[in-house]
């Protein structure tokens, strides 16, 4: 099991871009560095459902941008999300922030568990959901929304007209 903190808004870890967020987070759950803000984040999203050029650049975006120093921002699901955090874990130091839809501890999907844990080991992964929270359909785009108030610029790969990808977009556009 790993330890897992506890970041109240206003606490000092509890990271600089939500706490100066429209909505921010009332908690922060994180397994992962003590503390986030010296870096570069940005978020990459897509659909679950890409096609293998998708996939190919978002592993190789990810890695780019992890090789110069930024964290790579996504939502830990299939496709486009797993691909870019692949490519950012295939760097070292790993530059990877996972933002997950239940509890850090909560595996989802389950066909990511080794991804999970190399986040869990050499990035950071987080969560407004206490331990033991389920990823729920509703709280896919609260997730989202934490993404794009995390980052500095949010990247879209392969995506359907609506669904997660664009409320992504919509939450980052709302933030500039």
């Amino acid at each position: 099991q790993r330890r897992t903190v506890v970041l109240p808004f206003g606490h000092t870890g509890y990271p600089d871009a939500l706490r100066d967020d429209p909505d921010p987070p009332p908690v922060i759950f994180r397994q992962g560095p003590e503390r986030l803000d010296d870096r570069v984040r940005v978020a990459i999203v897509g659909t679950r459902n890409c096609t293998g050029y998708g996939r190919d650049v978002a592993r190789q975006l990810g890695a780019a941008l992890a090789e110069r120093g930024v964290d790579v921002v996504s939502g830990l699901a299939s496709g486009i999300d797993a691909a870019a955090h692949a490519g950012a874990i295939s760097q070292a130091p790993a530059r990877a922030v996972a933002v997950v839809a239940g509890g850090v501890d909560i595996i989802y999907p389950q066909r990511n568990r080794g991804l999970y844990q190399q986040i869990a080991e050499h990035g950071a992964l987080l969560s407004e959901w206490p331990l033991g929270s389920r990823p729920e359909t509703w709280r896919f785009p609260a997730r989202n929304r934490v993404v794009a108030a995390l980052s500095a610029a949010t990247v879209v790969i392969e995506s359907a007209r609506k669904g997660g990808s664009m409320y992504t977009v919509d939450e980052a556009l709302r933030r500039n």
